[in-house]
């Protein structure tokens, strides 16, 4: 139960490098929602082959990408951004960065490039967990919780996602950023 205090909605949590969960494999998860009844995010830097317009019926001109926000209901599609002035009944995340909205508003601002891919992230899926199973799971310490920018979130290349954001903690976390990914080819 304690456990709920170390983590709040909007943190990273960084995967151990040997967590040993291929869902999580080197994954940085930004935290949605974390409550007493349970927790949800989305995985930054997990990406797929698909593009916004791949999985609508409504044409999208610009090539939006689409990251696997996790294991969890994969036929669903969210996205977060960093333009409330422009989207509609977004919630707050942490400072500069909202999740969901009218996204009518949404398709229309991007047809119309007043939103661009740096602007916002899509998701198939997200990342969840029952009330406890975050917490157990942090005290097993099996992730590095951090906060971050939005400037990161949005900017950042979804391959560079999990060694930048240890870097940028420095410290220790400065060289598990350089960890290999195999151990044994080391």
């Amino acid at each position: 139960m304690s456990s709920v205090k170390h983590v709040a909605k909007g943190d990273l949590l960084i995967a151990e490098p040997f967590l040993g969960d291929p869902n999580f494999d080197r994954g940085v998860v930004l935290l949605c929602e974390h409550n007493e009844q349970g927790s949800f995010g989305f995985v930054m830097n997990q990406t797929t082959d698909l593009m916004l317009g791949d999985v609508l019926e409504e044409t999208i001109y610009q090539d939006i990408p689409l990251y696997l926000g996790g294991p969890v209901e994969k036929n669903t599609l969210h996205f977060i951004h960093r333009r409330p002035e422009l989207i509609d009944g977004s919630g707050q995340i942490a400072e500069g960065v909202y999740w969901g909205g009218d996204f009518e508003q949404v398709k229309l601002l991007l047809n119309l490039n007043q939103l661009t891919s740096a602007d916002l992230r899509f998701f198939v899926g997200y990342s969840g967990w029952g009330s406890g199973q975050l917490g157990d799971e942090l005290q097993q310490k099996s992730w590095i919780v951090t906060q971050t920018t939005s400037d990161f979130l949005f900017s950042t290349p979804a391959d560079q996602f999990w060694r930048e954001v240890l870097r940028n903690m420095g410290g220790k976390y400065r060289s598990i950023a350089h960890y290999p990914t195999d151990p044994s080819l080391n």
